[in-house]
């Protein structure tokens, strides 16, 4: 282990380097905006479209799932820029290997809303 804070100070520290990366996602990315407003109201929904607790979880851990692949995306997009503008193959890959990754998470979302809402409405 490399030598630094330890204990308490290392989680708070940890915690401030979170919501500092939160703070710029939600700055710089306008996909984390929408996402973060969508899944907002999509919350509140849940409660009135579970059915019980389990329900409630498969309707909010996808939601949670597509805001830490969308942060990663976002991650891995600002390493590509930094690293220069010019197109390169791997950055393209990179990029387009991220987005296809936040697409799966939203499929993820869709998938688990549709299914609990046919079982509960249909």
């Amino acid at each position: 282990m490399k030598p630094g804070k330890t204990g308490i100070t290392r989680i708070l520290d940890a915690t401030g380097y979170s919501m500092s990366g939160i703070r710029a996602a939600w700055k710089n990315e306008a996909a984390f905006r929408q996402e973060v407003v969508g899944g907002l109201v999509m919350l509140l929904l849940s409660f009135f479209i579970a059915a019980d607790p389990l329900q409630w979880l498969l309707l909010v851990f996808p939601l949670l799932i597509l805001l830490i692949v969308e942060l990663i995306n976002s991650a891995l997009e600002s390493v590509v820029d930094r690293i220069g503008p010019e197109k390169h193959e791997l950055s393209g890959r990179t990029k387009d290997m991220g987005s296809a990754a936040v697409f799966f998470s939203l499929v993820l979302v869709v998938v688990s809303w549709a299914a609990i809402i046919w079982h509960n409405f249909s």
